[in-house]
């Protein structure tokens, strides 16, 4: 597959541009409002053509190579609902999803990727969401699709849900179809972090992965309205202590020999696992390097879609323009 190019917005520290570039699409612009999310997107491809700016204030008449693309991608962050009054809580990741959307009667283009909430599929709190977006697709001249993955189907060792809407112009819909898993079995937090708990000589690295025999929780990242990086909330730090991992913070680095951690302070028997591997967990390449402080770097980390869904989402849709 060649010469299909993509415009992704909300691109964060590049997960889904990651996956569809290595689905054989080339990206013409990638634009966030995040200083660390873009230093870390020109770090690990100088070449890709990055811009810092808000969605809500991007105008594509500015930027004519986003004009007549074949894909619209975005990861957007992520919109809430409230569960009890059934209702999408308004704020900036509500626009965020409708400026996108709205953006494809500029940009024009033959297909549309959203990636955002399982409930944004079917959920009784989205169902206004998603008549405005099928008023401005069914306009527009789209049919879609909307589906559910779980990454843990692709290869990624982590329990990830998430919600999809592809939108295809007419002509390429009926080639279209949802992406099939590409493992037959899932990748076990123990197996997906045995080499890297035991980097350092611990002697526990082998006990600690036998024991350590479950996907993980969907890594959250956090909100940037509180503290520092931890692996969520009480439930799923408790699914964490089950494979011995304390979920309360991240350390400095993995076990040494006796398996302390120098930069865990906490007293727990637990291993704190690392940034790095947190990345690898949401199946980055080891060689992508995040910008930022710690906390900064997690966010990222966790806030992305992993690189393995946007590749099988990308190779779909090619299939389907393809066809």
């Amino acid at each position: 597959m060649s010469g299909l190019r993509f415009v992704d917005v909300c691109s964060g520290g590049g997960g889904l541009a990651l996956g569809l570039e290595q689905a054989g699409f080339e990206p013409v612009l990638l634009l966030d409002d995040k200083p660390v999310a873009l230093e870390t997107l020109r770090t690990n491809r100088p070449t890709w053509n990055v811009l810092r700016t808000d969605l809500l204030d991007f105008d594509p008449v500015d930027h004519q190579e986003t004009y007549d693309v074949d894909l619209l991608s975005a990861g957007l962050p992520r919109v809430k609902s409230s569960a009890t009054a059934k209702r999408v809580e308004t704020g900036i990741e509500l626009e965020l999803l409708k400026a996108t959307v709205l953006l494809a009667h500029a940009v024009q283009p033959r297909a549309l990727l959203i990636e955002n909430v399982p409930g944004l599929v079917d959920a009784e709190a989205f169902e206004e969401v998603r008549s405005f977006i099928q008023g401005e697709l069914d306009h527009l001249g789209y049919k879609f699709h909307w589906f559910v993955l779980n990454a843990a189907d692709f290869g990624v060792p982590q329990d990830r849900k998430q919600g999809v809407l592809i939108a295809l112009r007419t002509q390429y819909f009926d080639g279209f179809q949802v992406p099939a898993p590409t493992v037959d079995r899932h990748i076990v937090v123990g197996e997906a972090l045995h080499a890297s708990m035991s980097a350092r000589g611990w002697t526990g690295a082998a006990s600690w992965a036998t024991q350590a025999d479950q996907v993980a929780p969907t890594l959250v990242g956090g909100s940037e309205k509180r503290g520092g990086a931890d692996l969520g909330l009480t439930g799923t730090k408790e699914a964490w202590a089950r494979m011995g991992i304390n979920g309360n913070a991240l350390a400095d680095e993995v076990p040494g020999p006796q398996g302390i951690q120098e930069s865990d302070t906490s007293g727990s028997p637990l291993k704190k696992i690392t940034v790095e591997q947190a990345a690898i967990l949401q199946s980055f390449p080891t060689d992508w390097v995040f910008a930022g402080k710690k906390t900064a770097r997690y966010r990222q980390i966790g806030h992305a879609s992993p690189p393995p869904v946007g590749k099988a989402l990308g190779k779909a849709v090619a299939a389907a323009l393809q066809a």
